[in-house]
């Protein structure tokens, strides 16, 4: 983390569905759906920490994550 650095939150599926693959899922990272722009690495930590306690990821593991702005 470098200081000053801002982040994007997003949320994503780390598996897509194919019926064809064992257990009925492929691995692969989905499209990103932005939860919030240009925060500080503690809110992005904060955001995704929120997040994925209150949602069930699924079979397709649907999580939040940050990345650098």
């Amino acid at each position: 983390m470098k200081t000053g650095t801002r982040y994007n939150v997003f949320r994503r599926d780390w598996w897509t569905a194919n019926p064809k693959w064992p257990g009925g899922r492929e691995p692969g990272a989905g499209p990103k759906t932005y939860m919030a722009e240009d925060v500080s690495y503690s809110i992005a930590r904060q955001m995704c920490k929120e997040y994925n306690d209150s949602h069930d990821p699924g079979p397709l593991s649907h999580k939040a994550e940050f990345e650098e702005a």
